[in-house]
């Protein structure tokens, strides 16, 4: 169910359309969904992967995402032990905030270079609310939250100056706005490990690409290849990862 709304969302938050309120359609033929197109990956097996009005083909990332949404899911609460018998408050709450931290880094399209403004807001009020619930109800150090809520303070300043001087917003402050998002829902351990992971992959990506191009004859510069890469995504994607390489390696020694 999750993975449905998070397809929803990366393809109408960069259109600026609304994610709510307003009903789900085809994109090709903007016929209104049914109950039963919008069944979690029953829909796109029993419909054959297009669209039951207008039979355009439906993008199987479509699917491969409810998948691996519904995957994760499991992953997470399997790992923390997130079972009926280990049932309480606390574990709700805490399993809650982790799906709402998913949400956000489903909201990071690969396609799009760009972290949506959204997206960053929708990040830094959760990051602020899961603060608040650390140092009120677990009784957390207040201390290490309030340098990052400087740093969220400083860097959002930053960025309005930017907006004011160029009438845009640059990539590399919501890069950081995540990148702190990060290490209060995963730590800092866990983020800097996201980060060399990200930049070996990128410095593989950029090589295999270098070595393509000089086959095919075609001229790009380092800097032309990175203009295609969705820094944000990648780094989102390691950080998921690592966390639950990190949580597996604990719960074995365990």
């Amino acid at each position: 169910l999750f993975g449905s709304f998070y397809t929803l969302a990366i393809y109408r938050i960069p259109k600026k359309q609304d994610i709510t309120h307003t009903h789900s359609y085809c994109p090709n033929c903007n016929h209104k969904l049914g109950l039963l197109d919008l069944i979690p990956i029953f829909s796109y097996i029993f419909l054959l992967g297009k669209c039951r009005y207008c039979k355009e083909k439906i993008r199987p990332r479509y699917l491969i995402i409810e998948i691996l949404s519904g995957v994760l899911f499991l992953l997470i609460a399997y790992l923390t032990n997130f079972n009926l018998e280990t049932l309480s408050t606390s574990t709700i709450i805490q399993y809650s905030f982790m799906v709402l931290y998913i949400t956000l880094m489903a909201g990071i399209d690969k396609e799009n270079r760009k972290i949506e403004k959204s997206v960053t807001i929708y990040g830094i009020v959760i990051s602020i609310m899961y603060m608040i619930y650390l140092c009120i109800v677990e009784y957390t150090n207040i201390y290490r939250y309030v340098i990052y809520l400087l740093l969220y303070i400083v860097i959002l300043i930053f960025d309005t100056v930017t907006l004011k001087k160029y009438a845009k917003s640059t990539y590399v402050n919501s890069i950081l706005l995540c990148i702190i998002t990060m290490i209060i829902f995963t730590n800092e351990y866990i983020v800097f490990n996201s980060i060399i992971l990200t930049l070996l992959s990128i410095a593989i990506y950029l090589i295999i690409n270098k070595v393509k191009d000089r086959r095919n004859r075609n001229k790009k510069t380092d800097r032309q290849l990175a203009r295609n890469l969705s820094i944000g995504f990648y780094l989102g994607f390691t950080n998921i990862l690592i966390l639950l390489l990190i949580l597996t390696y604990t719960n074995f020694v365990q």
